[in-house]
């Protein structure tokens, strides 16, 4: 039998991270756990656990290099993508293209809570890279993310803002 000494190396890592000390950040009020990036996936996907308190919603963005899909753990979510509205519940996922306006809104009464896969990899970098580190507080950072970098970041992976958060798609 063959081992998979990669998977094993990963698993181990992850096995002994306290849950609280992984890579996890603020943006735009939404906290964002990087579970795997680009270094552990070779640049195939990033995979983003993210909760959202009632009525987060993220502004109007359009990722040009990669698909982001979107499997609900918990809560209810509302998607504007592609000139579509989806309303998800526990269980279901919705894969929004590359290239695809988007909006994506915490829509329940309770906090709602999802898993991103987006691929090829490219969000994580910007999370890491423009969002706030979370210091265990358990609620948003007050800092405001810097939107100089955070454009500057979004235009190198080619991700484009389309508008202010609360606004919705064209």
């Amino acid at each position: 039998m063959q081992v998979d000494t990669d998977f094993l190396v990963m698993r181990t890592k992850m096995k002994n991270k306290d849950s609280s000390m992984r890579n996890t950040y603020w943006l735009f009020g939404t906290r964002l756990s990087i579970l795997a990036g680009h270094a552990e996936t070779g640049g195939r996907y990033d995979l983003i656990e993210g909760w959202f308190s009632p009525g987060t919603q993220t502004p109007p963005h359009r990722h040009g290099a990669y698909s982001e899909q979107l499997y609900v753990l918990d809560g209810e979510f509302t998607v504007w993508a592609g000139g579509r509205k989806a309303v998800l519940r526990p269980g279901d996922h919705l894969t929004i293209p590359a290239g695809t306006a988007h909006v994506v809104a915490a829509t329940g009464d309770a906090p709602g809570r999802g898993l991103v896969v987006a691929s090829p990899s490219g969000l994580a970098r910007l999370i890491t890279e423009a969002g706030t580190p979370d210091e265990g507080g358990g609620a948003p950072s007050s800092v405001a993310p810097d939107m100089e970098h955070f454009l500057r970041v979004s235009a190198e992976l080619g991700d484009e803002l389309l508008g202010p958060p609360g606004a919705l798609p064209d």
